[in-house]
């Protein structure tokens, strides 16, 4: 048993204990020869996990500072967004927040957007400057069909950029920047990575900053045409958390060394195994089995109490999540995400039972 409670949290999720110690290495300068070094080849490590040759950025900040800046960038005036829950309903307000004309397509709580619905949408009401589009919804559990819904915006409107949160997808769920045509993606260090929250790393395409490079007042610290630039090179436009880079540097190799499609089939036969103790346990998930989430399982209480199945799960070593939002009171959520193995779930599970 480990020496803490274990965080099968949809996020931040567990740190094993190797990176841990990473982090505890001495600081060096940002600017030195060295750490250029490692930004170059977190980059190469990027790519690798957004299996892409765009550009690739990573900084100091939460991914809901990615949402602002996608928009500051990327966008003067139409953006639509796709929203089904908690976080497409946040990067909605942000574009509103930053003063442009947002429209949304969106549906219940727990249930996917569908490609025949955006291209209507696009028909009827396009064009638009950008889509925005969560690929796996943390808050029900519902992973997005991100490669269908691409395909009808290349075709319907292929002006219009493709932006994707993959916070809690990159790493955990199959994801393509390449073959699928996207122009943006972008994802926290604290999910399917499984390192502490701080960094946000991202895939931009040359259309995308070619946009960014057009677009004024598109701010200073998450200027892409800039930060484009400096990476590049090597360089960070400001101090990043030189911790946090390192054991990033050590994570990635460590993905590499399992595999990125086996990372993802490690992550499918989790959800599988939660799937198979929901049944059992008598459990009901909030999405539809075609659009369940590889890294979190968002299950009704079916008549428990939020509240005793989480101090039963922290009882057993373990710390779980209520519902985010309005679903606070009615689902529980569990990450199985980054580094865990089916193994480790099986005890989680166990404990719950």
């Amino acid at each position: 048993m480990a020496s803490h409670p274990v965080l099968f949290l949809p996020g931040p999720t567990e740190v094993e204990k190797e990176l841990r110690e990473i982090m505890a290495r001495p600081i060096i300068g940002h600017r030195s020869p060295e750490f250029v070094a490692t930004v170059l080849r977190i980059c190469e490590g990027l790519r690798a996990l957004f299996l892409t040759r765009a550009h690739i950025l990573f900084e100091s900040c939460p991914a809901t500072a990615l949402m602002e800046a996608a928009v500051r960038n990327l966008v003067r005036e139409r953006v639509l967004h796709l929203v089904c829950g908690a976080f497409g309903e946040r990067w909605l307000r942000i574009s509103r927040a930053c003063g442009r004309r947002p429209e949304s397509l969106a549906v219940e709580w727990g249930r996917p957007n569908l490609p025949d619905d955006l291209r209507r949408k696009l028909l009827a009401d396009g064009p638009f400057e950008a889509v925005a589009i969560t690929f796996n919804e943390t808050s029900t559990g519902v992973c997005n069909p991100l490669r269908d819904l691409a395909a009808v915006v290349r075709e319907v409107a292929p002006e219009s950029l493709i932006l994707v949160d993959a916070v809690s997808g990159a790493g955990g769920a199959e994801l393509r920047f390449d073959d699928w045509g996207l122009d943006l993606a972008f994802a926290g260090t604290q999910k399917c990575l499984a390192l502490a929250p701080g960094i946000t790393v991202l895939a931009l395409s040359e259309r995308a900053v070619d946009r960014a490079a057009k677009t004024q007042d598109r701010g200073y610290f998450w200027d892409f045409a800039r930060a484009a630039e400096w990476m590049a090179e090597g360089q960070v436009s400001a101090t990043p958390c030189i911790p946090l880079v390192f054991a990033l540097d050590h994570q990635l190799e460590r993905i590499a060394l399992e595999g990125l499609e086996n990372r993802w089939r490690r992550h499918t036969e989790m959800q599988a195994e939660v799937a198979a103790w929901a049944a059992r346990a008598g459990f009901r998930f909030l999405a539809e089995p075609a659009y369940r989430s590889p890294t979190v399982s968002a299950l009704f209480n079916s008549g428990h109490r939020p509240a005793d199945l989480l101090a039963r799960a922290l009882r057993a070593g373990f710390v779980i999540a209520a519902g985010h939002g309005k679903l606070e009171n009615e689902i529980f959520r569990i990450g199985h995400m980054g580094d865990h193995t089916p193994e480790r779930l099986h005890l989680l599970l166990h404990a719950l039972s």
